[in-house]
């Protein structure tokens, strides 16, 4: 279920899916010295969407290279920006990645699904970034989950699928512990006293 915040700018309803803090797992090519790789890893990635009220999402991503256990190896990337969609459903998003880079992308909403197709417009990059000219992303609501697949392209490299992911909506136990002390003023000493 989707749920609307009553302080957030109604500009940003159409949204709300993506409100939240998410965890969960994908796939990744990693990069070689030589431009965009080929070889595939496991990684694991933490995505907040938050707002304080005014006509923007705000975005952070921690993404990190897992071990076949699972367990984290390194960090992978971080990507930091803000959201905004107008009422024709257009989406504008602005990117701060750690590599030295910086986007502007474009990109829509679909119509009747929390569905949205981005593509690069702008970029600009330091000169110690990886060669990068373009990328295009879908992000989609499914089952309750977010999932997302991202496209990259480089001077003489096509766009090729480069990241996706499955996460899965955290929850906060600060929130729920504090519901249930305020219920009794305590919590119970086991889980049967619940059911009661």
């Amino acid at each position: 279920m989707i749920e609307i915040p009553s302080d957030l700018h109604p500009d940003l309803v159409p949204l709300a899916f993506l409100l939240g803090n998410w965890q969960g797992a994908g796939v990744a090519a990693l990069d070689r010295e030589d431009g965009p790789g080929t070889d595939k890893c496991n990684f694991g990635q933490e995505v907040t969407f938050s707002h304080d009220g005014r006509d923007f999402l705000e975005y952070v991503s921690h993404s990190w290279q897992l071990d076949e256990e699972g367990e984290k190896i390194r960090p992978l990337e971080t990507e930091s920006g803000y959201w905004r969609i107008d009422s024709e459903r257009k989406v504008e998003v602005v990117m701060i990645r750690d590599q030295g880079i910086a986007e502007v992308w474009y990109g829509e909403l679909a119509d009747q699904k929390p569905q949205i197709d981005l593509a690069t417009d702008a970029i600009a990059r330091t000169p110690s970034s990886a060669e990068y000219s373009g990328g295009k992303r879908l992000y989609g609501y499914v089952n309750g989950d977010l999932m997302w697949v991202g496209e990259r392209a480089a001077p003489g490299v096509p766009l090729q699928p480069y990241m996706s992911a499955q996460l899965k909506k955290a929850v906060d136990l600060r929130g729920i512990a504090k519901d249930l002390s305020e219920k009794d003023g305590d919590l119970p000493d086991d889980g049967i006293a619940f059911f009661k």
